[in-house]
């Protein structure tokens, strides 16, 4: 539902419930998320932060084109592991997003936390080998979807995964810097974590395009899939080849080959 407003988005928040958690300084990307609960329902909610904060990379322009952009893939595209979003609110100080608070751990840790056995991402590569293909499995789903409609990944890494682990569920978030169609890189090393980005991320003029994201998701494998069999390891290994024309060329190649090597078992 879209709505305007001409109060401000913390006027608007203060009224919509009982604020329990706040992201604002932490998050990098300039935005200020909140948890509100009201009658037992919970929301996150999420705006493009203080027009006046210079501090992140991206100015508060962008960060607003970015939240639209997330509302028109929200509307292209449900799927059970995307929380749904409720409102759209265009509040007098920028846009205002709705939308289902779930509940999860972010598998992203700190390189000094990743060793540790209790971090969320440890936790997640010792889970039995059928729930870790079960939960890529799902974010290999959505990707099918997405690929349907048109969008390419962009900036997508293990901060854009929650996972619950006593619901056994894994949520997608964070998809804001997803875009239309084949594009150009213009940055040369364009957003994301170094651990999923591909090659052509790095260079600029180069083509992103669905085979881009075809390597996003192989890298997924490596990073979260320790016990993959050696059937799984060799679709990745394809999926994340240097160059693009070496990949499968298309999300849904990529996805019944993941399928059948995971069909098939830890045989060689």
């Amino acid at each position: 539902m879209r709505e305007r407003s001409s109060r401000t988005v913390r006027d608007f928040v203060s009224d919509l419930g009982e604020v329990f958690a706040v992201f604002d300084r932490t998050q990098d990307s300039g935005n200020v998320s909140w948890g509100i609960r009201r009658d037992h329902v919970r929301w996150f909610v999420k705006s493009a932060g203080d027009p006046g904060d210079d501090r992140p990379a991206l100015p508060f322009s962008k960060r607003v084109t970015l939240l639209h952009n997330a509302v028109e893939i929200a509307e292209s595209v449900q799927h059970p592991v995307r929380p749904v979003l409720y409102r759209i609110v265009e509040c007098s100080d920028g846009p205002l997003l709705v939308g289902e608070w779930v509940d999860g751990e972010l598998p992203r840790t700190s390189q000094a936390e990743r060793s540790s056995p209790e971090s969320p991402i440890a936790r997640f590569r010792t889970l039995p080998v059928e729930r870790i293909d079960e939960a890529l499995d799902a974010l290999f789903d959505l990707h099918i979807r997405l690929a349907e409609k048109g969008w390419i990944a962009g900036d997508f890494y293990d901060g854009c995964l929650m996972y619950d682990f006593e619901a056994h569920l894994l949520h997608v978030i964070d998809l804001d810097g997803y875009v239309q169609g084949p594009s150009k890189n213009l940055m040369g090393r364009m957003f994301g974590s170094s651990r999923f980005i591909a090659p052509e991320e790095f260079r600029l003029g180069a083509t992103i395009d669905e085979r881009t994201t075809v390597f996003n998701l192989g890298r997924a494998i490596f990073e979260l899939h320790p016990q993959a069999s050696s059937r799984v390891r060799a679709v990745a290994l394809k999926a994340c080849s240097e160059e693009p024309s070496e990949r499968y060329d298309c999300v849904d190649a990529f996805v019944s080959s993941w399928r059948e090597a995971v069909s098939r078992g830890t045989v060689s």
